[in-house]
């Protein structure tokens, strides 16, 4: 039985309540003492002698109370921190001030194959497969720079946390714990940094033919396990494409992480996207680095601009793709990761594949499905549905009271080639917005290239833009038309009456600039 002793605190009260005890013959295992309280487990003790015992305990000066506990506080607190190191899906390691394991939790006992027992005394560097680490972690007063270590053959990248004494204010660290970290498991959390408020097909904003078209497309493509290639001119949200395609397949809890292949050098991009081992190359981190496949392990790898990949990572990456295998830069050991690819390109990938710049073996590999993003041009009203978000987003950034597009300013939005797509939409709305104060933002105020706007013979302005060629040009024409005389004329079969001409081909044409905006 345990009990809980009151008292006030005085020398030696402590030991004459153990007296109390040791006359009545009863055997005490333990004893906390946490003034104002003692706590006893006295096995022997019955608890119908409990109110004799609490009289006599009263007798000794200073006792206020005596009372049944279930468990001893420190037992308590034991199981709790047994249990909350159980839950705990990341090795944990508590080593002493000579860097020997004192604590391991489940994780770290499963990885290792050992009881939890068996590691209690080891040497921190013995069981982490590097020598050196107990005496770095000693001299450096148990701080350590990011470092990878590896347990039972697999690596690990080490957290420390030194153990100070907060009342021993002249001493030192007694120790540290150590939390072990999987690579896929870095790779979440920079996953969930990187990518945090990134949505499904629901952020692809558009409701033209091409963008249901491609929604319908990519939400099948999503849920097979295959190398996706996204083709489409710069500025039209292939990245965006690829985050709701990871989001709706089966690794959306898994990380997203993206590489840009035009960003950075031929020997930087090797060691982001497959890591490189210790000592690989002058100022590589002491214990190695993990890339871009190991941190995204069970998740999605996409490779922007991969036709500016090198020709020696095409054929790096082509081994990957074949069996899953790479090694690190610098590294002797054959790892093996589970990575869905995700490529992007604005250039013709089978173009350069006949002029030689690309692998053609590693073309076929990425090629496996594809997903065309069609350029602003071709989505007709949806430019305009673009406008009005970006219109509100830069608002709200600018900190000023929202406004809107003036009819002669959505014509020309309307008319504008948008060789940029809708990155140079979304630049020329945010500049727009931030350089006026109105209420409305006029054609001048968008400073469109080459736009020059003539009244119509219904005096809707019109822009009289410099085609790119005939076929643009008459597109041009027919959509900024169509879109003029679609209010007084509100059905294909009426419109094809006002312009003489058959309903089918009216029909076919307000299908194919998006007319009316829905």
């Amino acid at each position: 039985m345990r009990i809980e002793v009151t008292f006030a605190d005085r020398v030696g009260i402590a030991h004459e309540i153990l007296a109390v005890l040791a006359l009545r013959r009863l055997n005490v295992t333990g004893v906390e003492v946490d003034p104002p309280h003692i706590h006893i487990d006295a096995p022997g003790l019955d608890p119908a002698t409990l109110p004799a015992l609490g009289d006599s305990l009263r007798t000794v000066a200073g006792v206020q109370s005596v009372s049944a506990i279930d468990m001893l506080p420190g037992t308590r607190r034991r199981l709790h921190l047994d249990a909350l190191l159980a839950a705990l899906p990341d090795p944990v390691l508590a080593v002493d001030g000579a860097g020997r394991v004192v604590v391991a939790n489940a994780a770290a006992a499963s990885v290792a194959g050992l009881p939890e027992g068996r590691l209690a005394g080891t040497d921190l560097g013995t069981l982490l497969g590097d020598p050196g680490l107990t005496r770095d972690l000693i001299e450096g007063g148990f701080r350590l720079a990011n470092r990878e270590a590896t347990l039972n053959g697999q690596p690990f990248l080490i957290d420390v946390t030194p153990i100070i004494d907060v009342e021993d204010t002249a001493g030192g660290p007694q120790g540290a714990v150590l939390t072990l970290f999987t690579p896929s498991r870095l790779g979440e959390r920079l996953d969930a940094l990187q990518n945090f408020g990134e949505g499904g097909f629901e952020t692809i904003l558009g409701d033209s033919p091409p963008v249901r078209g491609l929604k319908a497309r990519a939400s099948r493509v999503a849920a097979v396990e295959a190398p996706l290639l996204i083709l489409g001119e710069t500025g039209t949200g292939k990245e965006l494409v690829a985050h709701a395609c990871h989001r709706a397949s089966p690794r959306a809890d898994k990380p997203f992480l993206a590489l840009n292949c035009a960003a950075v050098p031929e020997n930087l991009a090797e060691s982001e996207l497959f890591g490189y081992a210790p000592g690989a190359f002058t100022g590589a981190q002491r214990g190695g680095k993990p890339g871009l496949l190991e941190l995204a392990h069970g998740g999605t790898v996409f490779l922007d601009e991969i036709g500016e990949m090198s020709a020696y990572l095409q054929a790096k990456l082509l081994r990957f793709l074949n069996d899953g295998s790479f090694r690190r830069v610098g590294g002797e050991r054959e790892q093996k990761v589970d990575v869905r690819v995700v490529s992007a390109t604005h250039r013709a990938l089978e173009a350069m594949v006949a002029a030689h710049a690309f692998r053609e073996d590693l073309f076929y590999r990425l090629n496996v499905l594809t997903l065309q993003v069609p350029p602003l041009r071709e989505r007709g009203d949806d430019i305009l549905l673009l406008a009005r978000h970006f219109i509100a987003r830069a608002c709200a950034q600018a900190r000023r009271p929202p406004c809107r597009l003036t009819g002669a300013a959505a014509t020309a939005l309307l008319a504008n080639r948008w060789p940029g797509n809708v990155r140079q939409l979304e630049n020329v709305i945010f500049r727009a917005v931030t350089m006026s104060d109105g209420a409305f933002l006029d054609t001048p105020d968008l400073e469109l290239a080459g736009a020059r706007m003539a009244p119509a013979e219904d005096g809707v302005s019109a822009p009289l833009d410099e085609p790119a060629d005939w076929e643009h040009a008459v597109e041009g024409f027919e959509g900024a038309l169509l879109r003029r005389l679609y209010p007084r004329f509100p059905s294909s079969r009426k419109l094809a009456a006002r312009l003489a001409t058959s309903h089918t081909m009216i029909a076919n044409k307000l299908r194919k600039y998006g007319i009316p905006d829905r």
